[in-house]
């Protein structure tokens, strides 16, 4: 985090839960905590880690980033 009013800080913060909020939160009623902790962290991730690139991962995915990583430390 970085100076008060710096609009920069919690940009990706709020992108994200932006779209935690659209495609999970407002998709429907949720009954218990339980069932919406468990609706998040599947939505986190099968969705969100597998499909968002990274470009400090040149551009990969997390999950692809991971394969490949351990594909080269296992040659």
């Amino acid at each position: 985090m970085g100076r008060v009013e710096t609009c920069a800080d919690n940009a990706a913060m709020e992108s994200f839960f932006s779209l935690l909020q659209k495609n999970v939160l407002n998709r429907r009623h949720w009954s218990t905590r339980d069932e919406l902790r468990l609706a998040m962290v599947t939505w986190i991730e099968s969705t969100h880690h597998r499909r968002r690139r990274q470009d400090s991962l040149g551009r990969l995915t997390p999950v692809e980033f991971e394969i490949l990583a351990s594909a080269a430390h296992a040659a």
